[in-house]
C-alpha cells in the first residue's frame, strides 16, 4: 500500500516537536523549514558565513532521526558562551558541510542521510534571507528577531531579497503531497516566512491536497497581539493573495485562573477559536478534549501524541476521498 505523503511548513520549535510525533506514524514526512532566524547561534553563522539559518533546520533533523540517542545529543550539543562562540554542534556541522559542498541544501540532505531519519528536511530556499516586517503604522523593521520587540500589529512580511527561488525539492513534495500541514508555531516568523518564497507559496495553493492550520494555543506578544484563530488563518491567506486552508487544528477548551496569569505577565491571552467565523468561510473546525497539556510550570503545550494522532486520521480521511474520486474519474478537492 502506498505510503500517505505530508509536508509539514513551519520551523522554530513547534514543527520540530510534531515531526517528532508524526515520525511515529507509517507516513512519508517532509518538512519544509524557515531559514530566516538571526538571532543566537544561527545569526552569528549566518552574518559571518552568508547561509541560511542553520537552527530550525537542526532541530528537525534531530527529531526525525533515527540514530542512537547519544548520537542526537551530541548534535544538539551546545556550547558554553565562552566556548566555540556557545554555537551548538549541529550548527557547526552544518556550516562546515555548506562549506565542503558549497551549497546548503546538499549539506542538510547529506547531514540527513548521516544521522539516518525518517523523510525529508528542506529549507524553504537555498538563499541566505533575511524576514522584514512592515507594520499596520507603516513602519518597516528588519530582522525576523526585531519584529516582535516593537510590539505593533503586522501588516505583512517580505524576505530580503524578496525574489529567491524555493529548493526543487520542496516545491516537488507539495505537488506530490496528501496532505500540507502549516503550523503549529510563530505565525509571521516561523510560518508565513516560508510562504514568502514565492515558489512555495505557489506551490501550497496550487497543490490538489488539502491544507491544515494547526492554530496556536495562545497569543504572541508582538506578532499575534489579540488573534483569534480566525485571524491566524486570515494572515496566511493575505500572504498568499487567496484562500487556501481548508482545515484548522484549535483549542476549544478553558484555562484556569493560574494558567491565564501566567501569560498576563508575557502579555498573551488565549487565541479564540472564532469557529463560526471559520466555518462561514467553509473552513472544518476540528479539536479534541485532551489536545492541550500544562506544565508544571503553568504553560501550556499541544499535547503532541494527540496531535500528530488528529493530522493522521484526517490525512487517512483525506486520501481515502482522494483515491475515491480519482476511481470515479473526478477531479480532487481544492
Amino acid at each position: 500500500m502506498k505510503q500517505i505523503k505530508i509536508v509539514l511548513i513551519g520551523g522554530g520549535t513547534g514543527l520540530s516537536v510534531l515531526a517528532r510525533g508524526m515520525k511515529n506514524f507509517p507516513i512519508d514526512i517532509t518538512t519544509i523549514v524557515t531559514v530566516s532566524d538571526d538571532g543566537g547561534s544561527t545569526g552569528k553563522i549566518r552574518s559571518e558565513m552568508d547561509i541560511p539559518a542553520p537552527g530550525d533546520i537542526r532541530n528537525v533533523i534531530a527529531a526525525l532521526s533515527e540514530t542512537e540517542p547519544t548520537l542526537e545529543k551530541l548534535f544538539q550539543y551546545r556550547f558554553k558562551e565562552n566556548q566555540i562562540g556557545g554555537h551548538s554542534l549541529g550548527n557547526l556541522i552544518i556550516a562546515a558541510l555548506t562549506n565542503i559542498s558549497d551549497d546548503f541544501g546538499h549539506a542538510v540532505k547529506e547531514l540527513s542521510e548521516i544521522l539516518n531519519i525518517k523523510g525529508q528536511v528542506i529549507p524553504s530556499t537555498n538563499s541566505s534571507v533575511r524576514l522584514n516586517a512592515v507594520m499596520t503604522d507603516g513602519e518597516v523593521v528588519c530582522g525576523e528577531s526585531e519584529i516582535p520587540k516593537k510590539n505593533k500589529r503586522i501588516e505583512r512580511v517580505f524576505l530580503e531579497p524578496e525574489d529567491v527561488q524555493p529548493m526543487e525539492e520542496a516545491v516537488e513534495a507539495l505537488k506530490e503531497a496528501d496532505l500540507i500541514v502549516l503550523g503549529p508555531g510563530s505565525l509571521y516568523t516561523s510560518v508565513i516566512s516560508n510562504l514568502c518564497v514565492k515558489g512555495i507559496a505557489d506551490a501550497v495553493v496550487q497543490s490538489d491536497a488539502p491544507k491544515l492550520y494547526v492554530a496556536n494555543i495562545m497569543t504572541q506578544s508582538g506578532e499575534t497581539n489579540d488573534y483569534t484563530a480566525y485571524d491566524h488563518v486570515n494572515a496566511l491567506h493575505r500572504h498568499v493573495n487567496q484562500s487556501f486552508v481548508d482545515y484548522v487544528i484549535c483549542n476549544t477548551q478553558d484555562f484556569d485562573e493560574v494558567v491565564l496569569e501566567r501569560y498576563k505577565q508575557r502579555n498573551g491571552i488565549p487565541s479564540e477559536p472564532d469557529q463560526a467565523r471559520l466555518e462561514a468561510a467553509g473552513i472544518e473546525v476540528v479539536s479534541h478534549p485532551d489536545l492541550i497539556q500544562i506544565t508544571p510550570e503553568y504553560y501550556v503545550r499541544h499535547n503532541t501524541d494527540v496531535l500528530a494522532k488528529m493530522i493522521y486520521e484526517i490525512a487517512l480521511k483525506e486520501t481515502s476521498t482522494i483515491e475515491f474520486e480519482r476511481n470515479k474519474g473526478k477531479n480532487k478537492r481544492r
